[in-house]
């Protein structure tokens, strides 16, 4: 697990794009890992970094995009057409450690304009082979595209909240919809042809890393400032908010700002909405993450005078609710796995259980919480349909997780059996050493899937995210080194040849065959 944000190689635009999976897939398959699972891509809003609140719940963000490989900019004189201002932005971006998305965002929306006008003028109003391409991507894909495309010229004319853009537009009248499609043609063609060269990349890394997959990350719910809420007004909740009730991230409780679902106007649409991001994410993954699991059978939501609820209120509702979308979710013919982490009713997994849907098993979690001692349950006796791992995006990496443990817990720890005899005691510090013992324990895990975030496969502490906090660092974290090293560093070489006898070891061989593999 490493967010795509996370990877740029020397000639990203300080930020990991969509070509970086490359370098990436080149080292895994070695490695004996057969997926990468990413974090949402979705399209942020200027001055957010936070991939769990989007603009569109189905376009791609253009941050992503590998200026190097898009033709257009090419044409357009590459990066010595940039101003020199832009260059020098572009340089300071690519050295910093941590990703500074506001001057990534910037630069590289100069460039992509620089792009679309050289299309425009060599290719659009020539309608070469080119245009008829752009063509055919905006006919296929029409079907999110549009209204996508017509809310972001919109959100540019007048960056408000869609709240508060004149009645009209707000309520989206159709005389004013087509007058706005007319006046804002060149804009809209735009962030189609933005959407076309993320396509263009997806499917030619998809190639280029043939023999391993990518999983992708299924959003709970995007923004209530977004191209979906604002084209499907009746079936959203913008009056109330949605978020988590107190569990181990927080006393009080999480309120993540985002709008909750009408499940009864949901319900009545045949789950469109849910139904069409189904499509989207197969068409773009080979399996994904149904984030916040929990929400889709009962949604925690909060009013402006704090008062809480449940919706679905009743149990038997919500396990129906669930049930219905977690066979929505499975039907589209890819692999998936559900985020079933925080406070979960006892149905939730019972109901999970009885779908064959594998939900996390994170080590530090996975005790005897009733027993004397609270023992760590032993990773081997996990149930095959599960997905075991180390820590999450959410959590801190598993080596700050050993240094803050204290000798209780680590002696809880060294009793699970691939513990025991390594030598390790509850006064060892965090290392190679305890590194790879818990590495193998997991990689020993009953559960047919194994992921690691990548922080916890080498041994670092940084984190991406501290839930129920905003601040500067949440989401910035890059490798410490780039992309390209992943093949050339003896370090990493080290790593990769671990993990392949790992791998080997426990019948997670990368193949695709056996009874698990190690993502």
């Amino acid at each position: 697990m490493v967010p795509l944000f996370s990877i740029p190689t020397r000639s990203s635009w300080g930020i990991g794009e969509i070509s970086d999976l490359e370098p990436l897939s080149r080292w895994m398959g070695p490695a004996g890992l057969d997926f990468v699972m990413l974090l949402p891509l979705n399209e942020m809003e200027e001055g957010q970094s936070s991939p769990y609140s989007a603009l569109s719940a189905m376009a791609v963000d253009p941050i992503f995009i590998a200026l190097r490989d898009v033709e257009d900019f090419s044409d357009a004189g590459g990066e010595q057409a940039l101003g020199t201002e832009d260059r020098s932005v572009l340089r300071a971006v690519r050295d910093t450690a941590a990703i500074d998305y506001e001057s990534v965002r910037t630069i590289k929306s100069h460039a992509l304009g620089l792009a679309f006008s050289s299309f425009h003028s060599r290719h659009w109003v020539k309608d070469t082979p080119r245009a008829a391409e752009l063509r055919r991507f905006i006919d296929s894909d029409g079907w999110w595209l549009d209204d996508y495309a017509l809310f972001r010229a919109l959100h540019e004319e007048d960056p408000r909240s869609w709240l508060e853009w004149s009645a009209d537009l707000r309520d989206r009248e159709p005389g004013a919809l087509a007058a706005a499609r007319h006046r804002l043609s060149d804009r809209i063609l735009h962030y189609q042809y933005l959407q076309w060269l993320v396509d263009e990349q997806w499917q030619r890394v998809r190639r280029a890393c043939a023999g391993v997959g990518i999983f992708g990350d299924f959003p709970f719910m995007v923004s209530s400032h977004s191209a979906d809420v604002w084209s499907r007004q009746e079936e959203f909740r913008v009056d109330v908010s949605v978020g988590v009730p107190p569990d181990a991230f927080s006393e009080t409780g999480q309120d993540w700002g985002l709008p909750a679902y009408r499940w009864d106007v949901v319900a009545r649409t045949g789950y469109e909405w849910l139904r069409n991001r189904t499509r989207r994410s197969a068409a773009l993954f080979d399996g994904f993450r149904i984030d916040h699991l929990v929400g889709f059978y009962r949604t925690y939501m909060k009013d402006g005078n704090g008062r809480t609820c449940f919706a679905p209120a009743d149990e038997a509702a919500q396990r129906d609710q669930g049930e219905r979308l977690l066979t929505l979710f499975s039907s589209c013919g890819r692999r998936i796995l559900a985020e079933d982490l925080g406070t979960v009713p006892d149905f939730v997994r019972e109901s999970m259980a009885h779908l064959g849907i594998p939900g996390f098993k994170v080590l530090r979690w996975e005790r005897e919480w009733h027993q004397t001692g609270k023992p760590f349950r032993d990773p081997a006796r996990y149930p095959a349909v599960s997905v075991a791992t180390s820590s999450t995006h959410d959590t801190e990496a598993l080596g700050e997780w050993w240094d803050n443990a204290d000798e209780e817990e680590r002696g809880l720890v060294l009793d699970i059996p691939l513990m025991r005899n390594r030598g390790i005691t509850p006064r060892t510090a965090y290392g190679d050493t305890v590194r790879d013992a818990l590495t193998e324990t997991l990689m020993g895990a009953g559960s047919d899937l194994v992921i690691f975030p990548v922080q916890d496969l080498f041994g670092w502490r940084d984190r991406i995210n501290r839930p129920a906090s905003v601040n500067s660092k949440n989401w910035t974290w890059r490798l410490p080194f780039a992309a390209e090293e992943l093949l050339a560093n003896p370090r990493v070489e080290e790593r990769a040849r671990f993990l392949r006898r790992m791998s080997q070891k426990y019948g997670r061989s990368g193949t695709r065959r056996g009874r698990g593999r190690a993502r």
